[in-house]
């Protein structure tokens, strides 16, 4: 009689044993992975692996105070040339009441460089602004600044920029300058001269009244009092008030 013996195969738990031991591999290389990229992160957060050195500016500009803003921009980015945000320092940089445009860049392997466009100031705004040839507001100090004063209701700062260069191109082919003009709610136009005459152009026309002025004032500088305001709201002729005097003088002409 013939014995059979019958095997039985070990080949499932080799399999099992196979998985597992794919699965720590896996589990390793993924542990080393994250080990690395932390490792990493940790290198390029660390100012003292690869700092930013040089801050370069360029431009043209007079009042931005470039040691102030290095500081803030530093303050702002303390890690280093690879973690620091571009956007960031640009929105920064803008940010600064003398920047009207800026450009900002990275320069292997150290260098940040910023580029700038300094606010053009023209005029004195309602006391505390300034204003751009554009007729936009910035907020910064222009208490020893040379320019002209502009007042007007919000919203206005173009309509009075505009009328004043329009006043000022045709002023200058007299000796006169305009010290300060006032635009009012109703949008009637007041303006004082460097020599402190004041006029009252009114609302409409104020182009060709301003223009009357300095077709008559020839004739009233020739008079021995001195004029202190001229009203020019008249169709054909103007209203003059004189220094040291309570009565007005109306000159019409034809």
């Amino acid at each position: 009689m013939t014995s059979k013996t019958s095997t039985v195969s070990n080949k499932p738990s080799k399999d099992r044993a196979s998985l597992w031991g794919g699965v720590v591999f896996l589990l390793f290389v993924i542990a080393a992975l994250v080990f690395g990229a932390i490792k990493a992160n940790g290198y390029m957060q660390d100012e003292q692996q690869m700092p930013v050195q040089v801050i370069d500016f360029s431009g043209d500009y007079q009042h931005v105070n470039i040691t102030r803003l290095e500081r803030l921009i530093r303050k702002s980015q303390p890690g280093s040339f690879f973690a620091l945000d571009v956007n960031e320092v640009f929105e920064l940089v803008e940010a600064q009441p003398w920047v009207y445009r800026a450009s900002v860049r990275k320069k292997w392997p150290n260098t940040l460089k910023i580029y700038l466009v300094e606010q053009q100031p023209v005029a004195k705004w309602n006391e505390d602004l300034l204003l751009n040839p554009y007729g936009d507001t910035f907020n910064a100090d222009g208490h020893d600044l040379a320019l002209p004063r502009l007042y007007g209701p919000g919203g206005s700062e173009k309509t009075a920029l505009e009328g004043y260069n329009s006043m000022h191109a045709l002023l200058a082919t007299t000796a006169m300058n305009i010290e300060e003009l006032s635009l009012s709610e109703r949008f009637a136009w007041q303006v004082q001269l460097e020599n402190g005459i004041e006029l009252n152009l009114g609302r409409k026309e104020f182009i060709d009244r301003l223009q009357r002025f300095i077709d008559v004032y020839p004739l009233l500088a020739q008079q021995e009092k001195t004029v202190k305001y001229i009203d020019l709201r008249y169709d054909t002729g103007v209203a003059v008030g004189w220094e040291n005097s309570n009565s007005d003088t109306t000159n019409k002409e034809s």
